[in-house]
This record gives structure tokens, sequence and C-alpha cells, in this order.
């Protein structure tokens, strides 16, 4: 190992955790990336990851970063059958990115510390690209422990680190105001630029004009290319935001607070979930706006 290297386990291997698994093995870590996907496993192993069982060296490792969908399958994954966190050894940090509920994380740094485990809430955000060149944005609460103990594989993996605060649930918080911003601002483009549509103003067109006046938005200008392109393989898919704008929901319910315009930009994405489309890209909800219109989008048939 190079000076300062560390043994990281990487759990899940979908867009963003491959890329996160890569960027900490170019770091020189020695790195076992795990996922149910036995291909994206064999793949990174191809890369230099590490061969042999996770459980295997699960007594050895210092960092684990855990980038499944939701609090469930962390969960799962932590302290389910053959949880990873009764593996650890004492002062060994798990470093949780999946969009949780703020209860659900300080929940989870608890029975971290029951096993002497280090808990570092720390939800992800920059897409596939920036997870892969190591430049996420990464919305992180915990103890100071924990922020020392993860600090050499946030420094592989984050161009920006925000410390939130000494205890979890803080980092899920500003996730959910960063998921309620992002999800808007997705279905606010497919709805302008199918508006525009109607208006004779090409989506090509749209994407050249807007993203140089002030409607325009970091969302708008990486997702309204997409539907230009016609190509909706997925980077960030349709069902995340059912997910992440129910979360967002259930926070604001709890907190009394209303919140009408995530309201109805998590319809649209449902109703993009329910025309089939939950697997394509997130753009795809622009689909929702334009067969209601009875509009052709760029790469479809009329």
């Amino acid at each position: 190992m190079t000076k300062g290297s560390r043994n990281i386990g990487v759990i899940g291997l979908g867009s963003m955790g491959y890329g996160m698994a890569v960027s900490a093995l170019r770091d020189g870590h020695r790195v076992w990336g795990v996922d149910i996907d036995a291909a994206h496993m064999a793949r990174f192993r191809s890369e230099g990851g590490q061969g042999g069982a996770l459980s295997e060296a699960a007594g050895t490792l210092d960092a684990v970063a855990v980038v499944v969908l939701n609090a469930a399958q962390t969960d799962a994954v932590l302290f389910g059958d053959d949880g990873l966190v009764a593996q650890l050894r004492p002062g060994a940090v798990v470093v949780a990115c999946a969009t949780v509920p703020p209860a659900c994380a300080r929940d989870m740094a608890a029975r971290c510390a029951a096993h002497g485990v280090l808990y570092l809430d720390a939800p992800i955000s920059g897409g596939a690209a920036k997870a892969a060149s190591g430049q996420l944005t990464i919305m992180a609460s915990g103890t100071a422990e924990a922020f020392a103990a993860a600090r050499p594989l946030l420094d592989s993996l984050a161009e920006t680190v925000f410390e939130l605060g000494e205890a979890a649930g803080a980092g899920s918080a500003m996730k959910a105001v960063n998921q309620l911003l992002a999800g808007v601002h997705i279905a606010a483009m497919a709805e302008a630029l199918t508006f525009g549509m109607t208006q004779g103003v090409a989506p090509a067109k749209f994407v050249e004009v807007i993203s140089k006046c002030a409607g325009s938005s970091w969302m708008l200008e990486n997702r309204a290319p997409h539907v230009v392109a016609g190509d909706y393989a997925p980077l960030s898919s349709v069902n995340i935001w059912p997910k992440d704008l129910g979360i967002v929901l259930d926070i604001a319910r709890s907190a009394q607070f209303s919140a009408p315009i995530t309201e109805a930009a998590l319809q649209q994405f449902s109703a993009a979930a329910d025309m089939g489309l939950g697997g394509e890209d997130d753009a795809a909800v622009a689909k929702v706006y334009a067969r209601s219109a009875g509009l052709t989008l760029p790469g479809e048939t009329a």
C-alpha cells in the first residue's frame, strides 16, 4: 500500500458507487467492491479491486462506503443477516451515502456505536461523472472521530465536503433540501421544454437560449440535452424521485410544513413510473407532459 492508503469497502457498484470505488482505488487505497450484480464486481476487480469475499476482509477495513438505494437497503447491509457492522473492528467508520430520513440516520449511528463502529451521515451529490472523477459534493455530519476516520476516503471521493454538525441526521436533512430542489427543477425543465414546443420552440433551441438566461438551472443544463438527444439511458433514473421526494414530503409532514410544489413534482415522476418509464433517465419525465399534450419528442415517432 502507498503512504496514507487505507482498506476500503464500497457496497453498491451502481452508477455512483462504481465511480466512487474507482476514485478510491486511483488514490492508492485497497478497495473491496460489493454488488448484487456479479458482473459489476468482476469488472471492478479487473480494474484493480481486491478479490475474495468482503466478509474475509471485514475485520481489516478502515472505512466502508454504503452506496445503496434507500434506508431499508442500508439497514440490511449494516444490520441484517451477516450484517457488516458486527464484522467491523472497533474504530472503523461507516460512510452512509444513501438518501434517508434524518431519524433513520440517527438510529443507524446509535446502533453502530453500540458495536464500537463510527458512523458518518454522508449523502452525496454530483452525479456519476463526478463520482468517477473524485469530485463529489458530500453533505456530512457525525462526530469528530467519525470525520477523522473517514477523511482519507472523503479526500479520494469529494471536491467539497460540508461538515454540517457533530450528530448524524444533519447531513440527511441537507440532502433532503437538495433533493427537493433537484426533483422540482427536473420536473420544471420538462414542463418548460414541452410548453415551449406548443409555441413552436424546438427543444434544441430551448436549450441553446434558456441555458443562457435567468430561467436556467444546473438540472436544466444537465438533463434537457438528454431530451434533445432522445437518449434516456439512465444516469439517474425516474424511479429515484418517488423515493426521494417521498422522503422530503414525509419529513415535511412531520414538521407540519406544506410543500405543494414538491407534491406536484412527485405526481409527475409517479406518473412517469406508472407509464413504465421508471428505469429510464429522469429526464424522461418530459414524456408525461408530451403524451398529455400530444407532442412528439426528439427520437420518437409520431
